[in-house]
């Protein structure tokens, strides 16, 4: 599936198939989750995507071919593919551990093609091996909701009260860790949303309500999942002294001015950029003794434009998922 022009739906192509370079490996796609992120792309908000352009960033192959330069053993047959594909590695951020702000860095189906195909090329550097526990159709969401929630969960260190606002793909899968690690999770949905509530509290929320109600107790942390810039604000009216704020999306509207005041005290606001390898080293490190349970609803890769307006109208609960096995 393809996007010929940003703001159009996608195409269904015939394509050859991409030939690995010095670097890469060939992958068969057996399943591709579908992001927010891929919304902004295919809706033109995040702008000079390579065109034309395979969308999808959540990739779960079977390598099928190596590049000349791949002398190494394989990490294993079946590998993952995140959003952040290729950095320079000879820059100040790469060389300090933050390749994730490299100024030449590239992104799965962004500016290189993604896995909304039967197959896919990606740098083994930026593949990740698949547990086994997992199928390809439960792993693809922890690709992006679960690499990019980890590290937005990282940055708010020990807080034990959370709120996330916006409860969707990232937010199920932290609710989950947040569980295991004794925290508690208050979760802020859509007006009137009473299933994404009801979802919220079944993935182990202890509270769930509409955006703009007041949580029960104070928060000592929120992480904002949503793109909507005024929720900032809002939870910075939540949170207790010293508490931060993490943005979690990669595009988000703008947010309102507020009072000085709502800052002051040592709150904080944080935003997420990309992810590291060590990001994804460490995730599937810490959930190798947990089971994480997404909620997904299966699309074949030709539906990919109906996945997508599923996510656009606020419809879809959970995660989608493209099977092309």
């Amino acid at each position: 599936m393809v996007l010929l022009e940003s703001g159009r739906p996608l195409s269904l192509s015939e394509m050859p198939v991409p030939r690995p370079n010095a670097d890469q490996l060939l992958l068969k796609v057996e399943c591709c989750a579908v992001c927010r992120t891929d919304l902004h792309v295919v809706d033109g908000e995040l702008h000079e995507p390579k065109l034309p352009l395979v969308p999808g960033h959540q990739i779960v192959g079977r390598v099928v071919g190596v590049g000349e330069k791949t002398i190494d053993p394989l990490p294993t047959p079946r590998v993952g593919v995140p959003w952040l594909g290729w950095t320079c590695g000879v820059c100040s951020f790469c060389r300090s551990g933050r390749e994730n702000l490299c100024d030449k860095a590239r992104f799965t189906g962004y500016t290189l093609d993604g896995g909304y195909a039967q197959y896919a090329v990606a740098d083994r550097r930026f593949c990740f091996p698949i547990p086994e526990t997992y199928s390809s159709e439960e792993a693809a969401p922890l690709l992006c909701a679960g690499l990019i929630g980890f590290r937005a969960w990282r940055m708010i260190g020990e807080a034990r009260r959370v709120g996330f606002y916006g409860f969707g793909s990232a937010a199920q899968i932290l609710a989950q860790i947040a569980r295991a690690d004794g925290r508690e999770v208050f979760a802020f949905t859509r007006g009137g949303d009473t299933a994404a509530q009801k979802f919220a509290l079944n993935m182990g929320a202890v509270w769930a309500g509409d955006s703009g109600s007041k949580p029960p107790e104070p928060l000592d942390a929120a992480i904002i999942f949503a793109p909507d810039g005024s929720l900032v604000v809002t939870a910075l009216h939540d949170i207790v002294k010293g508490g931060v704020v993490v943005c979690a999306g990669i595009h988000m509207s703008d947010i309102p001015s507020f009072p000085y005041e709502l800052l002051w005290n040592e709150r904080s606001i944080r935003s997420v950029a990309n992810l590291t390898r060590l990001d994804g080293e460490e995730f599937f490190k810490r959930i190798a003794g947990l089971r994480i349970e997404t909620r997904r609803t299966i699309y074949p890769l030709e539906r990919a434009n109906e996945a997508l307006a599923a996510l656009r109208s606020g419809k879809l609960t959970g995660t989608a998922v493209l099977d092309l096995r």
